[in-house]
């Protein structure tokens, strides 16, 4: 099964060149289009700035075993939604090679890797922990919207491996009336994170469910400008 990348949609910077890019990545069973038409639902209109080019990659489809094997446009699979349940790490390897050129040709664009932000919703956001604590630890910084790690996700092992290393800081919102990812995974996962020393935020949403809001999006976009701010 392949693992690259299909179509990227993208919010452009209103100014003529970006000097800082995010990447957002799409929930199980989305697409990039749909992550970026969502957001505008919730918002009245694009999230964007003047400076950060934001990128909405699609995930290849794949066979989803909680889905019974179907074919769904997912980062990696699953064996089941759980918080005990083992990673699959023979999908979520190949995938984050895939985002790791994807961040490798902003870079070749001239934008500094400190001054690239990965995150997305659910799923996306779980890959995005992967990459920021695992593979990627020069990039700027995670957001994590709905999501978390398995209880003994690959990430933590890295992390006791090189406790002293710099990791970019993180960004958590959860819902408390999640009903696919319980509001205790999230809270779980931002202490284990937090226990091996990373920085960060968590923002709990007391009437929010496994979606995102305008308050949510409006305070992901105020982190976004205090780690990417205009040059």
């Amino acid at each position: 099964m392949s693992s690259k990348l299909l179509h990227v949609s993208m919010v452009a910077q209103s100014r003529p060149r970006h000097t800082a890019s995010i990447i957002f990545m799409h929930g199980s069973g989305g697409t990039g289009p749909m992550a970026k038409e969502g957001i505008k639902m919730v918002l009245g209109k694009n999230m964007s700035f003047p400076h950060i080019r934001i990128l909405y990659p699609t995930a290849p489809q794949r066979p989803y075993t909680p889905s019974y094997g179907q074919l769904q446009h997912v980062w990696f699979n699953r064996h089941s939604i759980s918080l005990t349940a083992e990673e699959d790490l023979t999908t979520i390897e190949p995938m984050a090679e895939e985002i790791n050129k994807l961040i490798n040709q902003e870079v070749q664009q001239g934008v500094a890797i400190k001054r690239i932000i990965l995150g997305g919703f659910s799923m996306g956001s779980s890959l995005a922990m992967q990459m920021g604590y695992r593979f990627r630890p020069d990039i700027g910084g995670v957001f994590v919207l709905s999501s978390f790690l398995n209880k003994n996700s690959k990430v933590y092992e890295v992390l006791d491996s090189s406790p002293h290393r710099s990791y970019p800081p993180l960004f958590m919102c959860h819902g408390e009336k999640d009903d696919i990812v319980p509001y205790a995974w999230g809270q779980h996962t931002f202490k284990k994170l937090q226990q091996r020393g990373i920085i960060g935020e968590f923002q709990s949403f007391p009437d929010m469910y496994h979606c995102t809001s305008k308050e949510e999006l409006n305070l992901l976009h105020q982190w976004i400008l205090q780690q990417l701010p205009e040059d």
